[in-house]
């Protein structure tokens, strides 16, 4: 398991531990099959159990971990029937939200992409994959910002944590962060000269990359997958 264990005491605790806990699961540090204690973690973060158990039942809802009364909890398996449903959903409102951004963006919001397309890049130099991984997923936040539709990001976050461990899996050899920020800026550019089927044809492309590295990363760690 992760060593990090510092919590924000002006935050909720239950959410930090979530919030990091995911990232470990995410990050395969805490591997598929793996048990977790309820009471490891409050250890591990120095808190009692109500919001170590708090935080389980988010992780369980988001499809990381199953929680067996009795029989303790345990990291799921990459499900790819949730991968390729997850991959359907993201794709229906993503696409949705970046052909009404489109038609909205505002000159400083182009700036602020650009802004985070030069981050991308600098730390695909510096081969900082955790750097770019977070800023991947604040160029998408972003576009739901741009689109006026938070609700947009906050349900796409709800749906793809399954889909995120594969997405990590694959970035230091299947989708390489440079192909994947040329796809960034390819959506920008359309997004900037407000091409709306454009940006729908970019964002397509950009998100079926999941899908078809799903099978590949399958392949390299069949243990760690399921069919279900």
């Amino acid at each position: 398991m992760a060593a990090e264990s510092q919590l924000n005491p002006t935050q909720p605790v239950n959410q930090q531990i979530y919030r990091i806990l995911r990232r470990d699961i995410v990050h395969c540090l805490i591997p598929p099959g793996t048990p977790l204690s309820e009471k490891e973690v409050s250890v591990r973060f120095d808190v009692s159990r109500q919001p170590v158990r708090e935080a389980f039942i988010k992780l369980a809802e988001n499809g990381l971990i199953q929680i067996r009364p009795q029989r303790g909890s345990y990291v799921n398996k990459i499900s790819l029937s949730q991968v390729r449903n997850g991959c359907f959903v993201r794709q229906a409102i993503e696409c949705a939200v970046v052909r009404r951004a489109a038609t909205m963006i505002t000159d400083a919001q182009s700036y602020q992409l650009e802004q985070n397309l030069h981050q991308q890049r600098i730390a695909i130099d510096r081969h900082q994959l955790n750097d770019f991984f977070q800023l991947d997923d604040e160029f998408h936040q972003l576009l739901a910002t741009i689109a006026d539709c938070q609700l947009a990001w906050d349900t796409v976050e709800n749906i793809k944590a399954t889909i995120d461990r594969v997405r990590y899996m694959s970035l230091d050899h299947i989708s390489s962060p440079d192909m994947l920020l040329r796809q960034h800026q390819d959506i920008f550019s359309a997004l900037e000269q407000r091409d709306v089927a454009g940006v729908d044809a970019a964002m397509t492309q950009h998100l079926q990359e999941i899908s078809e590295s799903v099978l590949l990363i399958r392949q390299e760690n069949r243990d760690w997958f399921s069919e279900e």
